[in-house]
Protein backbone atom coordinates (compact mmCIF):
# COMPACT_ATOMS: atom_id res chain seq x y z
CA UNK A 1 0.00 0.00 0.00
CA UNK A 2 1.65 3.66 -1.02
CA UNK A 3 1.17 6.62 0.85
CA UNK A 4 2.40 9.90 0.36
CA UNK A 5 1.91 13.44 2.03
CA UNK A 6 3.48 16.62 1.47
CA UNK A 7 2.89 19.53 3.35
CA UNK A 8 1.78 22.39 0.83
CA UNK A 9 2.14 25.51 2.78
CA UNK A 10 2.68 26.77 6.60
CA UNK A 11 3.23 29.37 8.79
CA UNK A 12 6.92 28.89 8.63
CA UNK A 13 6.76 29.71 4.79
CA UNK A 14 5.76 33.23 5.04
CA UNK A 15 2.14 33.17 5.27
CA UNK A 16 -0.65 31.85 6.97
CA UNK A 17 -1.73 28.03 6.36
CA UNK A 18 -1.89 24.55 7.70
CA UNK A 19 -2.40 22.89 3.94
CA UNK A 20 -1.55 19.32 3.58
CA UNK A 21 -2.02 16.83 0.58
CA UNK A 22 -1.91 12.91 1.51
CA UNK A 23 -2.17 10.46 -1.56
CA UNK A 24 -2.65 6.94 -1.51
CA UNK A 25 -2.51 4.92 -5.36
CA UNK A 26 -6.58 5.34 -5.92
CA UNK A 27 -7.54 9.25 -4.00
CA UNK A 28 -5.67 12.23 -3.08
CA UNK A 29 -6.51 14.63 -0.20
CA UNK A 30 -6.48 18.54 0.14
CA UNK A 31 -6.54 19.22 3.49
CA UNK A 32 -7.39 23.32 4.51
CA UNK A 33 -6.41 24.93 1.40
CA UNK A 34 -6.35 28.57 2.63
CA UNK A 35 -3.48 31.00 2.73
CA UNK A 36 -3.05 34.64 4.46
CA UNK A 37 -0.67 37.21 4.40
CA UNK A 38 1.13 37.51 7.74
CA UNK A 39 -0.04 40.66 9.98
CA UNK A 40 1.83 44.05 10.14
CA UNK A 41 4.44 42.94 12.64
CA UNK A 42 5.45 40.02 11.21
CA UNK A 43 9.55 40.70 10.55
CA UNK A 44 9.36 41.48 6.91
CA UNK A 45 8.83 43.80 4.25
CA UNK A 46 5.48 44.45 3.23
CA UNK A 47 6.33 43.39 -0.17
CA UNK A 48 7.88 40.24 0.52
CA UNK A 49 4.83 38.98 3.06
CA UNK A 50 2.56 39.67 -0.38
CA UNK A 51 5.05 37.31 -2.35
CA UNK A 52 4.85 34.65 0.18
CA UNK A 53 1.33 34.77 0.18
CA UNK A 54 1.16 34.46 -3.66
CA UNK A 55 3.26 31.70 -3.36
CA UNK A 56 1.17 29.58 -1.00
CA UNK A 57 -1.77 30.75 -2.99
CA UNK A 58 -0.26 29.31 -6.35
CA UNK A 59 0.89 25.90 -4.70
CA UNK A 60 -2.40 25.24 -3.13
CA UNK A 61 -3.66 25.37 -6.69
CA UNK A 62 -0.99 23.46 -8.24
CA UNK A 63 -2.16 20.84 -5.56
CA UNK A 64 -5.62 21.27 -5.99
CA UNK A 65 -5.03 20.04 -9.44
CA UNK A 66 -4.74 16.35 -8.21
CA UNK A 67 -7.21 16.18 -5.78
CA UNK A 68 -9.93 14.14 -5.33
CA UNK A 69 -11.28 15.27 -1.83
CA UNK A 70 -10.95 18.75 -0.66
CA UNK A 71 -11.33 19.42 4.09
CA UNK A 72 -12.57 22.30 5.71
CA UNK A 73 -12.02 22.04 8.67
CA UNK A 74 -13.39 25.66 10.02
CA UNK A 75 -14.29 29.23 8.12
CA UNK A 76 -11.17 30.92 8.36
CA UNK A 77 -9.26 32.59 5.24
CA UNK A 78 -6.05 30.71 6.50
CA UNK A 79 -8.12 27.52 6.13
CA UNK A 80 -10.13 27.68 3.21
CA UNK A 81 -10.26 30.29 -0.36
CA UNK A 82 -13.35 31.97 -0.90
CA UNK A 83 -13.66 31.91 -4.31
CA UNK A 84 -11.51 29.41 -6.50
CA UNK A 85 -13.41 27.38 -8.65
CA UNK A 86 -10.07 25.26 -9.78
CA UNK A 87 -10.01 23.74 -5.71
CA UNK A 88 -13.38 22.87 -5.52
CA UNK A 89 -15.06 22.20 -8.56
CA UNK A 90 -15.44 18.09 -9.31
CA UNK A 91 -14.19 17.41 -5.73
CA UNK A 92 -15.93 16.20 -2.62
CA UNK A 93 -16.09 18.62 -0.07
CA UNK A 94 -15.65 17.29 3.40
CA UNK A 95 -16.71 20.60 5.53
CA UNK A 96 -17.23 21.90 8.46
CA UNK A 97 -20.70 22.17 9.36
CA UNK A 98 -21.81 25.74 8.90
CA UNK A 99 -24.92 25.56 10.84
CA UNK A 100 -23.71 24.89 14.55
CA UNK A 101 -21.07 24.87 16.67
CA UNK A 102 -20.18 28.44 14.46
CA UNK A 103 -19.47 32.15 15.54
CA UNK A 104 -21.24 35.16 13.71
CA UNK A 105 -18.09 35.72 11.35
CA UNK A 106 -17.20 32.25 10.42
CA UNK A 107 -21.22 32.13 9.86
CA UNK A 108 -20.79 34.74 7.64
CA UNK A 109 -18.10 33.40 5.61
CA UNK A 110 -19.46 29.99 5.59
CA UNK A 111 -22.88 31.60 3.99
CA UNK A 112 -20.58 33.33 1.03
CA UNK A 113 -18.34 30.41 0.53
CA UNK A 114 -21.69 28.34 -0.01
CA UNK A 115 -23.00 31.12 -2.45
CA UNK A 116 -20.30 30.65 -4.66
CA UNK A 117 -19.77 26.81 -4.63
CA UNK A 118 -23.41 26.39 -5.29
CA UNK A 119 -23.37 29.09 -7.93
CA UNK A 120 -20.64 27.09 -9.41
CA UNK A 121 -23.28 24.46 -9.75
CA UNK A 122 -25.70 26.84 -11.12
CA UNK A 123 -27.46 27.02 -7.62
CA UNK A 124 -28.54 29.64 -5.86
CA UNK A 125 -27.98 28.94 -2.57
CA UNK A 126 -30.91 31.59 -1.19
CA UNK A 127 -33.44 29.22 -3.16
CA UNK A 128 -32.54 25.55 -0.60
CA UNK A 129 -31.82 26.99 2.47
CA UNK A 130 -34.03 25.09 4.51
CA UNK A 131 -36.26 25.72 7.75
CA UNK A 132 -34.45 26.10 11.09
CA UNK A 133 -34.13 22.99 13.39
CA UNK A 134 -34.21 23.12 16.84
CA UNK A 135 -31.03 21.80 18.63
CA UNK A 136 -30.12 20.69 22.16
CA UNK A 137 -26.42 20.31 22.08
CA UNK A 138 -25.08 18.69 25.23
CA UNK A 139 -23.07 20.46 27.61
CA UNK A 140 -19.46 21.47 26.47
CA UNK A 141 -17.96 21.33 29.43
CA UNK A 142 -19.00 17.88 29.67
CA UNK A 143 -16.49 17.00 26.76
CA UNK A 144 -13.57 18.49 28.08
CA UNK A 145 -13.58 16.88 31.86
CA UNK A 146 -10.19 17.56 32.94
CA UNK A 147 -9.56 21.23 31.91
CA UNK A 148 -13.17 22.17 32.93
CA UNK A 149 -11.89 20.93 36.27
CA UNK A 150 -8.19 21.77 36.16
CA UNK A 151 -6.78 23.27 39.27
CA UNK A 152 -5.44 26.71 39.30
CA UNK A 153 -4.52 27.22 42.49
CA UNK A 154 -5.70 31.62 43.34
CA UNK A 155 -7.21 31.33 40.04
CA UNK A 156 -9.80 28.81 40.43
CA UNK A 157 -12.59 31.64 41.36
CA UNK A 158 -11.75 33.69 38.02
CA UNK A 159 -11.70 30.61 36.35
CA UNK A 160 -14.97 29.17 37.51
CA UNK A 161 -16.52 33.13 36.64
CA UNK A 162 -14.98 32.55 32.88
CA UNK A 163 -16.36 29.44 32.59
CA UNK A 164 -19.72 30.54 33.92
CA UNK A 165 -19.45 33.37 31.33
CA UNK A 166 -18.80 31.04 28.75
CA UNK A 167 -21.83 28.73 29.28
CA UNK A 168 -23.86 32.04 28.96
CA UNK A 169 -22.21 33.00 25.61
CA UNK A 170 -23.04 29.01 24.63
CA UNK A 171 -26.68 29.02 25.14
CA UNK A 172 -26.76 32.57 23.36
CA UNK A 173 -25.03 30.82 20.20
CA UNK A 174 -27.40 27.68 20.40
CA UNK A 175 -30.52 30.32 20.29
CA UNK A 176 -28.88 31.77 17.00
CA UNK A 177 -28.47 28.03 15.66
CA UNK A 178 -31.74 27.77 16.08
CA UNK A 179 -32.71 30.31 14.15
CA UNK A 180 -30.70 29.21 11.15
CA UNK A 181 -31.79 28.80 8.15
CA UNK A 182 -29.76 25.61 7.58
CA UNK A 183 -27.21 25.41 4.57
CA UNK A 184 -27.74 21.56 3.32
CA UNK A 185 -25.19 19.20 1.88
CA UNK A 186 -25.08 18.54 -1.95
CA UNK A 187 -24.63 16.38 -4.36
CA UNK A 188 -25.12 17.46 -7.89
CA UNK A 189 -23.22 16.37 -10.96
CA UNK A 190 -19.20 16.15 -10.26
CA UNK A 191 -19.28 18.17 -6.82
CA UNK A 192 -20.35 16.81 -3.83
CA UNK A 193 -20.57 18.38 -0.32
CA UNK A 194 -20.72 16.80 3.02
CA UNK A 195 -20.23 17.81 6.14
CA UNK A 196 -17.83 16.24 8.26
CA UNK A 197 -18.40 16.68 11.84
CA UNK A 198 -17.75 13.67 14.33
CA UNK A 199 -18.51 11.39 10.70
CA UNK A 200 -15.87 8.96 9.75
CA UNK A 201 -15.28 8.11 5.91
CA UNK A 202 -13.55 5.74 3.58
CA UNK A 203 -11.91 6.30 0.36
CA UNK A 204 -10.87 3.06 -0.68
CA UNK A 205 -9.11 2.18 2.41
CA UNK A 206 -8.14 5.51 3.58
CA UNK A 207 -10.00 6.30 6.38
CA UNK A 208 -10.51 10.19 7.72
CA UNK A 209 -12.17 9.87 11.07
CA UNK A 210 -13.05 13.86 12.10
CA UNK A 211 -13.62 14.78 15.94
CA UNK A 212 -17.05 16.86 16.94
CA UNK A 213 -16.74 20.26 17.03
CA UNK A 214 -13.58 21.42 18.88
CA UNK A 215 -13.01 24.90 20.92
CA UNK A 216 -10.42 27.08 18.62
CA UNK A 217 -7.86 27.46 21.69
CA UNK A 218 -9.28 27.94 25.45
CA UNK A 219 -12.84 27.09 26.48
CA UNK A 220 -15.59 28.95 25.00
CA UNK A 221 -13.02 30.85 22.33
CA UNK A 222 -15.44 33.47 20.64
CA UNK A 223 -12.56 32.46 17.79
CA UNK A 224 -15.60 29.42 17.18
CA UNK A 225 -15.23 26.08 16.49
CA UNK A 226 -12.88 23.36 14.63
CA UNK A 227 -12.58 19.91 13.35
CA UNK A 228 -9.49 17.54 14.12
CA UNK A 229 -8.96 14.85 11.72
CA UNK A 230 -7.37 11.67 11.83
CA UNK A 231 -6.35 10.07 8.65
CA UNK A 232 -5.04 6.18 8.49
CA UNK A 233 -4.18 3.94 5.64
CA UNK A 234 -3.05 0.20 7.21
CA UNK A 235 -1.23 0.65 9.80
CA UNK A 236 0.27 4.10 9.20
CA UNK A 237 -1.90 7.06 11.21
CA UNK A 238 -1.69 11.07 10.43
CA UNK A 239 -3.59 13.10 12.97
CA UNK A 240 -4.27 16.91 12.20
CA UNK A 241 -5.01 19.28 14.76
CA UNK A 242 -6.46 21.85 13.22
CA UNK A 243 -6.29 25.07 15.29
CA UNK A 244 -6.24 23.93 19.06
CA UNK A 245 -3.67 26.52 19.28
CA UNK A 246 -1.06 24.26 21.69
CA UNK A 247 -3.59 22.49 22.30
CA UNK A 248 -4.36 24.88 25.08
CA UNK A 249 -6.99 22.24 26.44
CA UNK A 250 -6.05 19.19 28.26
CA UNK A 251 -8.42 17.47 26.71
CA UNK A 252 -7.72 17.61 23.40
CA UNK A 253 -4.21 16.44 23.81
CA UNK A 254 -4.97 13.30 25.74
CA UNK A 255 -7.23 12.95 21.87
CA UNK A 256 -4.06 13.26 20.54
CA UNK A 257 -1.99 11.08 22.97
CA UNK A 258 -4.72 8.49 22.48
CA UNK A 259 -4.55 8.09 18.63
CA UNK A 260 -1.25 7.10 18.86
CA UNK A 261 -0.52 8.80 15.51
CA UNK A 262 2.93 8.51 13.14
CA UNK A 263 2.70 11.52 12.20
CA UNK A 264 1.33 14.90 13.98
CA UNK A 265 0.43 18.11 12.22
CA UNK A 266 0.41 20.20 15.91
CA UNK A 267 -0.53 23.58 15.54
CA UNK A 268 0.73 25.81 18.32
CA UNK A 269 0.02 28.62 20.75
CA UNK A 270 0.00 32.05 19.36
CA UNK A 271 3.13 33.54 21.03
CA UNK A 272 2.94 36.57 18.94
CA UNK A 273 -0.55 37.27 20.58
CA UNK A 274 1.11 36.89 24.26
CA UNK A 275 0.29 39.35 26.65
CA UNK A 276 -2.65 40.30 24.46
CA UNK A 277 -5.24 37.26 23.69
CA UNK A 278 -2.45 34.83 24.83
CA UNK A 279 -1.89 35.21 28.75
CA UNK A 280 1.32 33.32 30.63
CA UNK A 281 -1.51 30.65 32.13
CA UNK A 282 -2.77 29.37 28.45
CA UNK A 283 0.80 29.49 27.28
CA UNK A 284 1.78 27.45 30.16
CA UNK A 285 -0.54 24.82 29.62
CA UNK A 286 -0.27 24.91 25.68
CA UNK A 287 3.67 24.04 26.58
CA UNK A 288 2.74 21.35 28.90
CA UNK A 289 0.24 19.66 27.02
CA UNK A 290 2.56 19.32 23.88
CA UNK A 291 5.24 18.00 26.40
CA UNK A 292 2.73 15.26 26.77
CA UNK A 293 2.20 14.67 23.09
CA UNK A 294 5.89 14.70 22.57
CA UNK A 295 6.14 12.11 25.43
CA UNK A 296 3.41 10.21 25.07
CA UNK A 297 1.78 9.95 21.70
CA UNK A 298 4.69 7.13 19.98
CA UNK A 299 4.36 9.64 17.08
CA UNK A 300 8.23 9.54 14.91
CA UNK A 301 7.55 12.87 13.43
CA UNK A 302 5.84 16.02 14.27
CA UNK A 303 4.93 19.38 12.52
CA UNK A 304 5.22 22.37 14.89
CA UNK A 305 3.69 25.03 12.85
CA UNK A 306 0.80 27.17 12.41
CA UNK A 307 0.49 30.29 14.80
CA UNK A 308 3.79 29.28 16.05
CA UNK A 309 6.17 30.49 14.22
CA UNK A 310 4.78 34.36 13.59
CA UNK A 311 7.52 35.54 16.00
CA UNK A 312 11.20 35.39 16.33
CA UNK A 313 11.23 33.76 19.55
CA UNK A 314 8.87 31.34 19.31
CA UNK A 315 11.35 28.37 19.87
CA UNK A 316 12.64 30.42 23.25
CA UNK A 317 9.21 30.69 24.27
CA UNK A 318 8.37 26.93 24.03
CA UNK A 319 11.63 25.74 24.48
CA UNK A 320 10.91 22.95 26.82
CA UNK A 321 9.10 21.14 23.54
CA UNK A 322 12.00 21.46 21.86
CA UNK A 323 13.88 20.04 24.15
CA UNK A 324 11.82 17.03 25.43
CA UNK A 325 12.06 16.07 21.99
CA UNK A 326 15.03 16.08 21.50
CA UNK A 327 15.44 14.04 24.29
CA UNK A 328 13.23 11.81 23.21
CA UNK A 329 14.44 11.29 19.67
CA UNK A 330 11.21 12.56 18.19
CA UNK A 331 11.49 14.89 14.92
CA UNK A 332 9.92 17.99 15.78
CA UNK A 333 10.17 20.73 13.53
CA UNK A 334 8.43 23.32 11.59
CA UNK A 335 7.88 22.66 7.72
CA UNK A 336 10.17 25.17 6.96
CA UNK A 337 13.27 23.35 8.28
CA UNK A 338 11.92 19.91 7.68
CA UNK A 339 12.41 21.47 3.82
CA UNK A 340 15.74 22.72 4.86
CA UNK A 341 14.80 26.41 5.05
CA UNK A 342 15.34 28.59 7.26
CA UNK A 343 12.03 29.41 9.09
CA UNK A 344 10.55 33.24 7.10
CA UNK A 345 10.27 34.97 10.96
CA UNK A 346 14.31 34.52 11.06
CA UNK A 347 14.62 36.06 7.65
CA UNK A 348 14.76 39.31 8.71
CA UNK A 349 15.95 39.65 12.11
Amino acid sequence: MGIEYKPIWFDSLGAKSSCILVKTDSVTILIDPGVAIMHRTFPAPSTVKYEWCVEGYEAILDAATIADVVVITHYHYDHFIDFEERVYRGKIVLAKNPNLYINDSQRNRALSFFKHLYAMEGIDLESVLEEPVEVKPKDPLSEIPKASTKDFGDYNPRRRELLEKGMKWFKNRVRKWNSYRRIPELKLNDTEVRFADGRNFNFDGLKLRFTRPLFHGIEFSRVGWVLGLTIEYGSWKLLYSSDLNGPIIEDYADWIVSERPSIIILDGPMTYMLGYTLNKINLNRAIDNAVRIVEDSGAELIFYDHHLPREPRFKERTELVWERAREKGIRLTTVAEYLGLTPAVLRYV
